[in-house]
């Protein structure tokens, strides 16, 4: 199958989810995650309207970004989602590029944000990593330590807390990540309830390939797929 035939099997199983759950397809922005895949394979799928694509290397998102920004592509403009770990001293490079930052863990890289969105005369849109399964080999804050990053970060300039960002635990059974992306949600209800300034809880990040169906059931209003739509990646071609 194509990339775009892929593309739209996803996009059908994102609107029976929204059927299940009793939620709008527009309430779902479905991301395709081009990290490591060719600039080609995302012009594969601009023509369907696709403008939501994901990276976790800065210097790909930069590179592709700044690729693309170059041709004559029709309107609305490509979102670009910083979706893997980021180190501060990248920061630099990204702060006006992204569309939306998904992992921030730390007030230490949001003061860097925020420090560098000035300089360049920008507001950045950014999700908290939470770590909801506790697993070492992840990033992210422990659920209990969110409210108070939050609170530290929406005194920030130039930044704006939109939300939420949690990667589930690999599983066979997507099933068992339902009351991973359920605790997530609840603690972003919860957050949003204290009525922070200057942040707003709208996006919930969650869900990639093997379980953004249950994610979607769950809440999520951003799902990152990428082998679901770009095939089974080569780590090799990095």
């Amino acid at each position: 199958m194509s990339v775009c035939e892929n593309y739209q099997e996803v996009d059908q199983k994102v609107r029976e989810a929204c059927q299940r759950a009793g939620r709008n397809r527009e309430e779902v922005t479905l991301i395709a995650v081009s990290k490591t895949k060719p600039l080609s394979m995302i012009e594969e799928l601009l023509p369907l309207g696709v403008r939501d694509f994901g990276e976790n290397k800065v210097q790909e998102l930069t590179g592709k970004e700044e690729t693309l920004s170059g041709k004559d592509i029709p309107e609305p403009e490509i979102r670009w989602h910083m979706i893997g770990h980021l180190q501060r001293n990248k920061v630099k490079y990204i702060v006006d590029k992204a569309s939306m930052i998904h992992s921030v863990d730390s007030l230490r890289l949001a003061e860097e944000i925020s420090k560098e969105a000035g300089k360049k005369g920008v507001q950045v849109s950014v999700l908290i990593e939470v770590n909801v399964a506790q697993e070492e080999s992840k990033f992210g804050v422990r659920m209990e330590e969110t409210e108070e990053l939050i609170r530290n970060i929406a005194k920030l300039p130039h930044i704006m807390v939109k939300g939420l960002m949690t990667i589930a635990p690999y599983v066979e059974d997507p099933e068992e990540n339902r009351q991973v992306f359920r605790n997530l949600r609840n603690l972003s209800v919860d957050i949003k309830g204290k009525s922070i300034d200057n942040v707003t809880m709208d996006v919930l990040s969650m869900g990639m390939t093997g379980d953004y169906q249950v994610a979607i059931e769950e809440g999520a209003t951003h799902v990152r797929v990428g082998t679901g739509i770009f095939g089974e990646r080569d780590y090799s071609l990095k």
